[in-house]
């Protein structure tokens, strides 16, 4: 016999409280964020999640003692004071955390071993580059004193949907756009490839490209600028418990507020009637019903898939008949290679490093995209990544996710050979860098676009969705502002998350906050929210179970 939440939520009448239903699919940051808010404004809300873990992309999984922390690399509103710190007070994100905070945001090494640091601190970094390449001075000069001048900008929207905001917030956001105006629209409209070719040091042309680890390709100097600042005021921090830390102190907050995940719940399509979302039909054929539908997961699914194609309207027509297909219009998809290593890696070494490979090293590395591979040391950013005694690394790179589908599909021996002959790469990869540690890594676990696929339904692998700074991030912005998150045709209805607000976890939190600032407008109701009261100190058992993601993983022998 089903229980009582059970029976309430598989029948189409409210509870006696008359409180509104609604459902969420996809337990993803923004799929917990909706729920906390929901719950919070006096709303009954559930969460079906496909996976056995929250998070989506924001997640990790374990093997022999190691933990693999996938997602955050830094996350904007870890310092208090600002409106994104306030989103993640709110949701319980940073509850008894300590911050690491890093004095550079990436360190670039080319073939020959010259490196450049990208310090977060301007004068340090001016002093640094001038060292490298006084021929590049006027140059340099030009990209630290923009970064001193955003430094001294506060701006993290992040707080009221954009058509929801009273005249008293649009003023206070044009005080501090309308100063900056002209180094907004520079920094925006200047790409940074283009600025970087101008550098007459080799090393700085490729090096600038790669602040963000791999180049994004397309994207302007804004963000750059913008994160680099963010860093400078110890707000792009990295929390205590990664990324599956953060989510699970967020489902901790939501299940604290009454709200319900129910996992390995794969939600094969959304009940509509007489142009109405009613409800959800799971797998297994059981229907639950709500008054109000919110999609949390990945865009074409929802779109082609859940609703069959049947509400779209021009903007969601460009976007995902056109602009998903054309390439570099997503953000790409990545090879995550981790290595647990016995011992130490000694103090003094960047927590971050991009190396530029050499052509005949780039072709050894399946699908690539670019000719770099990233290499962090990911024992430095938290504790309890790694057994006592051992230590642990992240190697990525950009990779083809179409490559890694089609070998999948076809030849399951020769994709586990790839994943191999990614595992030899970084094993050899490291005694070069770190001479002595190839003999002490235990192990090599390697995760590929397709396995990103599989697990979280992201299209295409893509970690972030759509790219910003495109025309696909216009189009995006119109769907949150002027279309309020909604589907033309469709009532009872939303989607959240970052295939209608972008990528970035602040980003994607925001988005469950202004879904449910929506729905309270149109239910006549004022919207409330309220900062977490958790205390406890976090500590990595918090993590709870975590999965292996594949039984197959290169151990310290190559013959096993």
């Amino acid at each position: 016999m089903p229980d009582e939440a059970e029976d309430e939520w598989s029948t189409r009448d409210r509870a006696g409280d008359g409180a509104p239903r609604v459902i969420v699919i996809g337990a993803g940051v923004a799929g917990m964020s909706t729920g906390c808010y929901a719950q919070m404004n006096g709303m009954r809300s559930r969460i079906f999640e496909k996976h056995v873990l929250p998070g989506g992309c924001c997640t990790a999984w374990s093997r022999d003692g190691y933990v693999f922390d996938y997602c955050i690399e830094w996350l904007i509103g870890t310092a208090a004071g600002n409106e994104a710190n306030q989103v993640w007070r709110e949701l319980g994100a940073l509850d008894g955390k300590t911050i690491t905070n890093f004095e550079m945001f990436n360190q670039v090494v080319d073939e020959t071993g010259r490196s450049v640091t990208f310090y977060n601190d301007p004068d340090r970094l001016e002093r640094h580059l001038l060292e490298l390449s006084p021929a590049d001075a006027r140059l340099i000069r030009s990209f630290c004193r923009d970064l001193r001048r955003f430094i001294d900008i506060e701006l993290y929207p992040f707080l009221t949907a954009p058509a929801l905001r009273t005249v008293r917030e649009r003023a206070a956001l044009l005080r501090t756009v309308l100063p900056a105006f002209r180094l907004f629209w520079r920094t925006a409209s200047t790409p940074m490839h283009a600025f970087a070719d101008r550098f007459q040091d080799p090393l700085l042309r490729r090096a600038f490209r790669n602040i963000f680890f791999q180049d994004p390709e397309g994207f302007p100097l804004l963000p750059y600028l913008f994160n680099m600042a963010g860093a400078h005021h110890n707000n792009a921090g990295f929390p205590q418990g990664g990324s599956l830390g953060l989510s699970r102190s967020i489902e901790e907050r939501y299940t604290s507020l009454g709200g319900r995940i129910s996992y390995r719940a794969r939600v094969e399509r959304i009940l509509v009637e007489e142009g109405r979302a009613v409800g959800i039909e799971l797998r297994n054929g059981r229907r639950y019903y709500a008054d109000h539908v919110v999609s949390a997961c990945d865009g074409h699914t929802t779109i082609h898939g859940l609703l069959e194609g049947r509400f779209t309207g021009p903007r969601i027509d460009k976007l995902y008949d056109e602009l998903l297909h054309r390439p570099g219009t997503l953000f790409p998809a990545v090879v995550s290679a981790f290595v647990g290593i016995r011992g130490e890696l000694g103090p003094g070494r960047p927590h971050s490093t991009t190396y530029l490979l050499a052509p005949e090293d780039a072709a050894r590395l399946p699908g690539a995209l670019q000719s770099s591979v990233v290499v962090q040391l990911r024992s430095d950013y938290s504790d309890g990544f790694a057994p006592p005694g051992r230590s642990v690394v992240h190697c990525t790179y950009f990779s083809d996710f179409g490559y890694w589908k089609e070998l999948r599909a076809a030849d399951r021996k020769e994709y586990r050979e790839k994943k191999r002959q990614v595992a030899d790469f970084v094993r050899g990869f490291l005694e070069r860098q770190l001479p002595g540690v190839g003999e002490r890594i235990e192990l090599v676990d390697v995760a590929s676009p397709a396995t990103t696929r599989r697990y979280t339904g992201n299209h295409d692998g893509s970690i972030l969705a759509w790219k910003a700074f495109s025309e696909a991030d216009d189009i995006a912005a119109k769907l949150v502002g002027k279309d309020r998150m909604r589907l033309p045709g469709l009532r009872g209805f939303s989607m959240a998350g970052q295939w209608v607000g972008m990528g970035g976890l602040i980003r994607a939190a925001s988005t469950g906050r202004f879904v449910v600032q929506y729905l309270c407008d149109e239910l006549g109701r004022g919207f409330t929210a309220s900062e977490s009261r958790g205390t406890e100190p976090w500590h990595p058992g918090k993590l709870g179970r975590l999965p292996q993601l594949d039984k197959w993983s290169m151990r310290g022998d190559t013959r096993t």
